[in-house]
C-alpha cells in the first residue's frame, strides 16, 4: 500500500453517508461471519495459511467497523481512527507470525481439501466485498483502506488456494507455512503505511 492511503478532506452529505453505512455494516458482517468459519477452519485443518487469512478477514472488518466510525467527522477523528486501524492490523499482523514460527516447531500436515474449499469461500465473499467497496476507491484514508484491504484480501484467497494445490501435489506443508508468512508480511507492511500516513495526517492538524 502506497499513496492509495493519502486522506482528503471532502465532504460528504448525509444521503451518501447513510449509503456508505448500508454498505459498510453488509462487508462487516460478510467479512465478521467469514472470520469464525475461516478461523475454525484453519483450525480444523492444521492450516498456517488458512488462519492468517481469517485474521486477515478480522483484520478488515474491523477497517469496516473503524470505517463505519469515521463516517462524516471531522478530519482530526478520521486519521486517529485510521491510526487506531493501523495498530489493530500490526497486532495480527504479528499474531500471525507467532503462528507462523510456531508451525515451524512442529510437523504438522495441513489438509489440502479444507484449505481450498475455505479459501474459495473466502475469495467469494471478498469478491462481493470488492465490488460493493468500489466506490470508496478515492474516499478519505479510512474508506479508502475499505476498498484496498479487500482487492488485498483477494489476493491472499488466491494464495491460500495454490498452497492447497501444492500441498496436496508435494505431499507436504511448506507452501502452507510460506503462504501464511507472506500473508502476515502483507498484513504488517500495510498496517505500517496506515500509521504512517495517520501519523502524517495527525501531525499536520
Amino acid at each position: 500500500m502506497n499513496e492509495e492511503y493519502q486522506s482528503c478532506g471532502c465532504s460528504v452529505s448525509k444521503n451518501i453517508n447513510k449509503h456508505e453505512r448500508r454498505i459498510l455494516i453488509t462487508v462487516l458482517v460478510l467479512n465478521g461471519g467469514m472470520f469464525f468459519a475461516e478461523f475454525g477452519a484453519g483450525l480444523l485443518s492444521n492450516s498456517t495459511a488458512l488462519l492468517a487469512d481469517s485474521l486477515d478477514m478480522l483484520a478488515d472488518a474491523l477497517v469496516y467497523a473503524i470505517g463505519l466510525y469515521a463516517l462524516g467527522r471531522p478530519q482530526f477523528w478520521r486519521n486517529r481512527a485510521a491510526l487506531t486501524n493501523g495498530i489493530l492490523q500490526l497486532t495480527l499482523g504479528m499474531g500471525i507470525l507467532v503462528e507462523v514460527i510456531f508451525k515451524l516447531s512442529r510437523d504438522v500436515m495441513p489438509q489440502s481439501e479444507i484449505m481450498g474449499l475455505f479459501a474459495v469461500l473466502a475469495l467469494i465473499v471478498n469478491t462481493i466485498s470488492l465490488v460493493l467497496l468500489t466506490r470508496f476507491r478515492e474516499g478519505d484514508i479510512n474508506l479508502r483502506a475499505t476498498w484496498i484491504c479487500s482487492r488485498n484480501d483477494m489476493l491472499a484467497n488466491i494464495g491460500v488456494l495454490i498452497a492447497a494445490g501444492l500441498v496436496a501435489y508435494t505431499q507436504t506443508g511448506w507452501p502452507d507455512i510460506i503462504v501464511g508468512l507472506i500473508i502476515a508480511a502483507i498484513v504488517i507492511y500495510s498496517a505500517i503505511k496506515i500509521i504512517n500516513e495517520a501519523k502524517t495526517g495527525l501531525t499536520r492538524g
